[in-house]
């Protein structure tokens, strides 16, 4: 994809959203399901869209929390159901809808207090410590958020009893639901925003207090305190701007948060390559403010509005790509985590760097492969049989240090706090270990982009199968593996990856976007990398 003019600048007035019109829109206009687009869809992380496309609006959050209350009953899911919302304009109206028809199904509803923001590990933490030695009277959650989507974007996202995200059974069955209640105008038990949040069956908590006392349990906290490194954060306008401090007065850490403004248009923040507001972490173009301080700070750090995802800012190398700080994050981990058992092993997803297999072999732990969704790695987490799981998206999540499980889905307030404890541990940066593994390794060159697709083209990609590929060259060596199934479970990638001895390439359809994404891996130069870009472009074309 090529760089936009306005990448890395702020945005032009034009850009941003009118707020009004998209909360206008949510109420007011009414989706189609017949048409794909309008449909209720749940991708890898959820249900996500506009209202002012018709594909968020309060028919499809009614009728989603009218499937769930429904789902919940047919599963015997009677604990608490926890709410959080991010920071996006759409999250506040879908908020509402969903207190007023869950709470009408007679479910115990938990929101944050004071209607402050919630990051999604927070929910997820949060579950599974409610859980914790419990058989019945389970909880459950919500997260209304589209993570690093535009600002014109909703997303709403279902953890179940684990922590983690809903699996593709409950999903389907929920999308299933939803759908037919929208198309025959089903009736919605509802009731409206007054008499639900004076209901029983509706309670508000600090979320926060309970997530910050724990977090020592899982980063070593004293001994950033006792390096006293100066920390820079930027929240990027999320849900736990206001988490930083508190953690900051609670373990006597020096942690500067730059940016504390709350704007749903987001107009604080520089365009991203395609010239789109994007509060995407990993993006050297939405974090270029936190990158021209990155000599200000020992170690510095970005989030996402849902803060399940993490930027990693060094001194020595400016903005991590998110592959490499997962591999140095693995390698330290695994050597300085003592009571974690050796027989734990690495998740990682299908497309995540082979840096990570390269570091798996002489740490000498059994390395996961799964598809690209973090409900994948789910069992593995729960059962205490993965220590450590990332994807190449910038989202990660490990064990507590006692070995127990911390949450279950991904955390971008501990992987932040990882790379603090990385420096004050190591006495350098997680930018000068991963120098160190390329010294080791090698460097491998890695790169992702976007391809432009139909709904249907999406849909063909999704269910290729190995036998569609006719290809036998790529980059001029030959393929030696075509994959459609993740080696660490069997299951479906939804796209293909092919290898050859010095290089891969997988696509996959975006859940959230008419694009499918190719990632690709070089062992050997740019050159290469380009051209197995190129191959795979043509490859994925001749079979759509």
């Amino acid at each position: 994809m090529s760089q936009h003019e306005r990448a890395g600048k702020s945005p032009l007035p034009s850009q941003l959203i009118n707020v009004a019109k998209l909360t206008a829109d949510y109420y007011s206009l009414v989706p189609d399901v017949n048409i794909p687009e309008q449909a209720v869809s749940f991708g890898t992380s959820g249900h996500r869209g506009s209202s002012s496309l018709c594909s968020f609006n309060d028919a499809h959050i009614a009728a989603i929390c009218q499937a769930l209350a429904e789902y919940r009953k047919s599963n015997h899911i009677s604990g608490p159901l926890f709410i959080g919302k991010d920071t996006h304009a759409l999250a506040e109206p879908a908020l509402m809808t969903a207190i007023e028809v869950l709470v009408a199904n007679d479910v115990n509803v938990v929101i944050q207090s004071e209607n402050a923001f919630t990051p999604t590990p927070v929910i997820s933490q949060r579950i599974v410590n409610y859980n914790r030695g419990r058989s019945e009277g389970l909880a459950d959650g919500i997260v209304i958020t589209p993570s690093h989507n535009p600002p014109s974007d909703g997303g709403f996202k279902y953890n179940q009893v684990h922590g983690g995200p809903a699996d593709s059974v409950a999903t389907s069955a929920i999308q299933k639901r939803a759908n037919e209640i929208i198309a025959s105008q089903s009736k919605i038990q509802r009731v409206n925003i007054a008499k639900a949040m004076s209901a029983n069956n509706l309670s508000q908590v600090d979320f926060a207090q309970d997530y910050i006392d724990g977090l020592d349990k899982v980063v070593d906290l004293k001994a950033i305190s006792d390096a006293n490194l100066s920390l820079g954060t930027d929240p990027l306008g999320g849900s736990g701007m206001a988490y930083w401090d508190r953690i900051a007065e609670k373990y006597n850490l020096n942690i500067k948060v730059l940016n504390t403004e709350f704007d749903q248009r987001f107009a604080f923040m520089p365009c991203d390559r395609d010239g789109k507001i994007r509060m995407d972490c990993s993006s050297a173009f939405a974090m270029s403010g936190l990158i021209d301080l990155k000599n200000d700070f020992d170690i510095a750090f970005g989030n996402d509005p849902d803060f399940d995802r993490h930027g990693i800012v060094c001194r020595s190398s400016g903005l991590m790509n998110p592959n490499h700080y997962l591999a140095v994050a693995i390698e330290y981990l695994y050597q300085h985590r003592p009571k974690w058992n050796a027989n734990l092993a690495i998740g990682k997803t299908l497309v995540s760097s082979s840096m990570i297999d390269r570091v798996a072999k002489q740490l000498g732990r059994n390395l996961l492969e799964m598809p690209v969704g973090f409900k994948w790695f789910v069992d593995g987490l729960t059962k205490g049989e993965i220590a450590f799981a990332g994807e190449e998206s910038a989202g990660g999540i490990f064990l507590q240090r006692d070995g127990s499980t911390w949450a279950t889905d991904k955390d971008g307030f501990i992987m932040s706090l990882l790379a603090a404890e990385i420096t004050a541990v190591s006495g350098k940066d997680p930018g000068e270990h991963y120098r160190s593994l390329t010294d080791t390794y090698g460097e491998p060159l890695y790169k992702r982009i976007d391809v432009a697709a139909s709904l249907e083209q999406k849909a063909k990609l999704s269910s290729l199968s190995a036998e569609d590929i006719k290809a036998s060259e790529m980059a001029g060596e030959k393929i030696s593996n075509i994959q459609t199934k993740a080696p660490g479970n069997n299951a479906p990638i939804g796209g293909v990856k092919v290898s050859t001895e010095n290089g891969w390439f997988a696509a996959r359809p975006s859940g959230t976007e008419n694009v499918y994404k190719i990632y690709a891996e070089s062992f050997l130069d740019e050159t290469h990398l380009q051209k197995i870009i190129e191959d795979a472009e043509a490859l994925v074309a001749s079979v759509l």
